[in-house]
C-alpha cells in the first residue's frame, strides 16, 4: 500500500497512532508515507525525533538519511546513513543512497566504494560476495576474474553483469561496460541502478543523446532526483544544448542549493555561452559552500580574464596548508595559485606552483611517451605515397568536415572561431569520433595490449573506407545545429589520425594549427585539462610529444603534398587578414569580413580559450613564455632540433 497509495498509508498510520501514540513502527511508516508524497518537511519533523529516540534502529536512520538527502542536506544525509550502516552494514539501500550523496558532492572515489558495497550487499551468493569485496578493496583484477567465472555458468546473472560493468567502467573500458549493462537491462528493465550506470557510461563515451534518453527513463520514475537531473544537464551540454543545460542546473539548484559541484557545473555552462559575470558568480557560490574545492578555484583561473585578489591568494594558500586536503583539490589549487602569481608577475613562485600541480597530476596518469613515438614510426612506415596512390578513390565524397588539429594551446580555438564566423561554416566542439573509430579499428581494450592501428587500415577496401566515412558523418550529425554546408571538428589530437581521415574522408579539409614550441608547450604545462592530454604534465614529455607531432606532420607534407594547410600562430597574430584570406582560400570559400570580427561571434566555446577568442587578437601573449625560460631547460632538451627549425620542420630520417 505504501508504494501504491502513500496517502492511504498515511491515514491508516495516523489511526494507529491515535490508539498507540509514539509507536515506533507506525511513526516510521508515517515518515515514509509523507516522503513518498513529497511532503519532505513534514517527514523530517516525524523522523528526526524518531531517530533520536531509537539510536539502535537502523531503519529509522536510513529513512531520516533519505529525507535529508531529498531536502538537499548532503552532510546530514551522509551522517544519518553512516549511523544506519554502523548498525546494519549489509543495508544495501543505505549504501545506494550514500553513493548518490557522495556523487553529488563530487566525491567520486567514495561514491564508487559505496556502490561496490551496495552491490556486495545485494546478494548472498558466495562468489558475488567475494567479487563485491574485491571491488570495495579496489582489487579489480580479482573481481573481474571471479565475475567472469560466474558468468561462464550463469551468463544471465544480472548482479554479476552489473558488477563486471563496474569493473570495466573503473578501467575506462566503456564499450565493454555498455555491452554488459545493456544485456543486464534487457533481462531486468526495472533495474534502475544499472540504468544509471549505463547512462553514465554513455555520457563518458560522449554518446550524449543516448545518455539523455536513459536518464529520461529514470526521471519518469523519480523526477526530483538531483543525481538524475545533474546527469541530464551534463549530457545536454555535450550535445551543445546549453540553454536547456543552464535551465536544468538553475532549477536543480533552486531545489538543492547546497550543492557546490552543481554550482560549478552551472559556472562551466555559463562560461561556455559567454556569460562570464554569471559564471564567476556561480564559481564563487560553489567556493562559499566548499572553500577547498580546487576545481572551482581552477575554473576561475581558467577563465584567463579573472584577476585574483590578495584575499583569494591567502584563501588558496590556507587550503593548501591543510594536511587533509584531497589530492585532486590540491593539484587544482596549485594550478590556480600559479595563475594568480603569474598575474602578479611573481614568475618564480608561479612556476613553483605549476610544477607542484603538474607533478601531482602526473602521478595519477599512465602516459607513456614511447608509445606516442612508436605510433609515429608505425604511421610513417604504413602511410607512403604508394599506399595512398593505390587507394585513390577510397572513402566518402562528402567535403563537409574541416579538421583543426595540432597541439592544445596552439591557437586552434582561434582558428575555429575565425572559420565559424563564416556564413558557410558551423563550429561544433572537440569531437571524439575519429579517435573512437581509430580505437575500435585497433581492437585494443586494455592499456597493456598492443594496438593493430594504424596497420589495420591496410586491410580495408574501398567499401569499408566509404562506410567509415559515413559512420563519422552519422556520429557527428547531432552536433550540426545550423544547417551550414561545412562544420569544424577541432580535436587537436587528431594529428595522429591524418592518414585515417584522408582515407575515409578524402575531400575533408585538414588544418594544422602550430605555435612556437616553447610558447605552445609551456602554455600546455600551466593548463590543467579536464581529461586527456596526459603528455602535458611533464616538460620532457611535452617536448617529446611536440617533436613527434612535427615529425608526423612533416611526413604527411611529403607523401600528401598540399593536403594539410598550416596556420602559424605568430603569423596569424601579425597579419590576421592575410592569414585569414589564405585559410579561406584553402577551404574553397570567399573572404567574409565577419571572419576578422570573430570576437563578436556569440557562439558557445567550450575550450580553455573561450574568453580569449571573445576579444580581438592581441600580441601580448606571443612571447609570454620568456618570463619562465630559465626553468624550461628540460623542455628545450627534449625538443632538440625541432626548436631551432621552427616554424619549419627539421630533416627527419625516414
Amino acid at each position: 500500500m505504501l508504494a501504491a497509495r502513500p496517502d492511504l498509508a498515511q491515514q491508516q498510520t495516523l489511526e494507529i497512532l491515535k490508539a498507540a501514540p509514539g509507536h515506533p513502527e507506525a511513526l516510521l511508516l508515517l515518515g515514509q508515507a509523507l516522503e513518498r508524497q513529497d511532503r519532505l518537511g513534514e517527514a523530517l519533523e516525524v523522523l528526526t525525533p524518531l531517530a533520536a529516540a531509537q539510536p539502535r534502529w537502523a531503519m529509522a536512520h536510513l529513512e531520516l538519511g533519505r529525507v535529508r538527502g531529498a531536502l538537499g542536506d548532503g552532510p546530514g544525509a551522509l551522517a544519518s546513513l553512516a549511523h544506519a550502516l554502523s548498525l546494519k552494514p549489509d543495508l544495501a539501500e543505505a549504501w545506494r543512497l550514500s553513493a548518490e550523496q557522495h556523487r553529488l558532492a563530487g566525491n567520486t572515489s567514495a561514491a564508487q566504494a559505496a556502490t561496490a558495497r551496495q552491490i556486495a550487499c545485494a546478494t548472498q551468493d558466495p562468489q558475488l560476495l567475494e567479487a563485491g569485496a574485491a571491488l570495495v578493496e579496489g582489487k579489480l583484477a580479482v573481481a573481474e576474474h571471479t565475475l567472469r567465472e560466474v558468468l561462464k555458468t550463469r551468463p544471465d546473472e544480472v548482479p554479476a553483469l552489473r558488477m563486471l560493468a563496474e569493473v570495466a567502467t573503473r578501467l575506462a573500458r566503456y564499450e565493454d561496460a555498455e555491452t554488459l549493462l545493456t544485456h543486464a537491462l534487457a533481462l531486468a528493465p526495472e533495474f534502475d541502478a544499472a540504468r544509471l550506470n549505463l547512462a553514465i557510461v554513455l555520457y563518458r563515451q560522449t554518446k550524449a543523446a543516448a545518455a539523455a534518453a536513459e536518464v529520461e527513463k529514470l526521471l519518469a520514475k523519480d523526477p526530483r532526483n538531483p543525481g538524475y537531473r545533474n546527469l541530464k544537464a551534463a549530457a545536454l551540454g555535450q550535445t551543445g544544448d546549453y540553454g536547456q543545460t543552464i535551465d536544468i542546473y538553475e532549477k536543480l539548484l533552486a531545489d538543492f542549493p547546497a550543492q557546490p559541484k552543481a554550482w560549478m557545473s552551472l559556472g562551466h555552462a555559463l562560461k561556455t555561452v559567454g556569460r562570464q559575470a554569471d559564471s564567476v558568480a556561480a564559481y564563487r557560490r560553489s567556493l562559499a559552500l566548499a572553500p577547498a574545492l580546487g576545481e572551482a578555484w581552477w575554473s576561475l583561473a581558467n577563465l584567463k580574464t579573472v584577476t585574483f585578489s590578495d584575499d583569494d591568494v591567502a584563501a588558496m594558500r590556507g587550503q593548501l596548508a591543510r594536511e587533509d586536503l584531497a589530492a585532486e583539490d590540491r593539484f587544482h589549487l596549485h594550478f590556480a595559485l600559479g595563475k594568480a602569481l603569474e598575474d602578479a608577475a611573481d614568475y618564480a613562485a608561479s612556476f613553483e606552483q605549476y610544477a607542484l600541480g603538474n607533478a601531482l597530476r602526473r602521478q595519477t596518469l599512465t602516459y607513456d611517451a614511447q608509445e606516442t613515438h612508436d605510433h609515429v614510426r608505425r604511421s610513417k612506415a604504413l602511410f607512403t605515397r604508394g599506399f595512398f596512390s593505390e587507394r585513390e578513390g577510397y572513402g566518402g565524397e562528402a567535403p563537409d568536415p574541416i579538421f583543426i588539429l595540432g597541439l592544445p594551446r596552439a591557437g586552434s580555438t582561434l582558428v575555429e572561431q575565425i572559420l565559424a564566423s563564416h556564413s558557410a561554416i558551423e563550429g561544433t566542439m572537440e569531437l571524439p569520433d575519429i579517435p573512437a573509430i581509430a580505437k575500435r579499428l585497433g581492437g585494443r581494450s586494455r592499456a597493456e595490449e598492443g594496438s593493430a592501428y594504424p596497420q589495420a587500415l591496410a586491410d580495408l577496401d574501398a567499401d569499408a573506407c566509404r562506410a567509415l566515412g559515413q559512420e563519422y558523418l552519422d556520429r557527428t550529425r547531432g552536433q550540426r545545429k545550423l544547417g551550414r554546408p561545412f562544420f569544424i571538428d577541432k580535436m587537436p589530437n587528431n594529428f595522429s589520425h591524418v592518414g585515417l581521415i584522408h582515407l575515409i574522408l578524402p575531400n575533408a579539409r585538414i588544418i594544422d594549427a602550430r605555435r612556437h614550441p616553447l610558447g605552445c608547450c609551456f602554455s600546455g604545462f600551466k593548463q590543467h585539462f579536464a581529461r586527456g592530454q596526459g603528455f602535458t604534465y611533464d616538460l620532457t614529455d611535452l617536448g617529446r610529444y611536440y617533436g613527434d607531432y612535427v615529425e608526423l606532420m612533416a611526413h604527411f607534407d611529403a607523401v600528401l603534398p598540399g593536403r594539410v594547410h598550416r596556420v602559424i600562430y605568430e603569423r596569424m597574430v601579425a597579419d590576421p587578414e592575410g592569414e585569414v584570406r589564405a585559410l579561406l582560400a584553402y577551404c574553397g570559400l570567399p573572404f567574409e569580413p565577419a571572419c576578422l570580427a570573430f570576437h563578436e561571434n556569440d557562439r558557445a566555446v567550450r575550450t580553455a580559450s573561450s574568453e580569449q577568442v571573445r576579444q580581438p587578437i592581441f600580441t601580448d601573449g606571443v612571447d609570454h613564455w620568456r618570463h619562465y625560460e630559465r626553468w624550461l631547460v628540460p623542455l628545450k632538451t627534449a625538443l632538440g632540433p625541432v626548436l631551432g627549425a621552427y616554424p619549419a620542420a627539421p630533416d627527419f630520417k625516414a
